[in-house]
């Protein structure tokens, strides 16, 4: 019966703070699947320099359709946003270095509210949320 309630509770705090990201609007110039891909890519150029990111792996971390990573990607790369890089049939994708200034002032609303969450509940719990998120990430449970 506990673990009945803890399931309960863990799918509404689920949904509760998915609808919270999504209604957030996030970023007033970008969808919320193109600020999900930028933000992957933005994380490798931050790792590397380049921000080169192969799409199957954006696929993998979004569990977005191809499809829809696609239609998302293309719009992207048509804001001047991305650049598609090809090697035999692998599709790569990176920045734009000429739009890496405008996505920076775009990302500055996503970390506003990311500040908002961390004054909400305090350093120590976003940290915890954090290594939760990343537990859970790293152990790929399927759904």
């Amino acid at each position: 019966m506990e673990n009945d309630d803890l399931r309960e509770r863990l799918l509404s705090a689920w949904i509760g703070i998915n609808g919270f990201f999504k209604d957030s609007r996030m970023t007033q110039e970008l969808t919320y699947n193109e600020a999900v891909v930028m933000k992957l890519v933005y994380d490798q150029y931050r790792a590397d320099g380049v921000g080169r990111v192969p799409l199957r792996s954006i696929l993998k971390r979004t569990n977005m359709l191809k499809s829809l990573a696609n239609r998302t990607i293309d719009s992207l790369c048509a804001q001047g946003y991305l650049v598609k890089e090809r090697s035999g049939r692998a599709l790569s994708l990176r920045l734009a270095p000429q739009r890496l200034a405008d996505f920076l002032a775009v990302h500055q609303r996503p970390l506003a509210l990311a500040q908002a969450v961390i004054d909400a509940i305090g350093p120590e719990d976003a940290d915890r949320f954090v290594r939760i998120c990343e537990k859970f990430l790293d152990a790929e449970v399927q759904i």
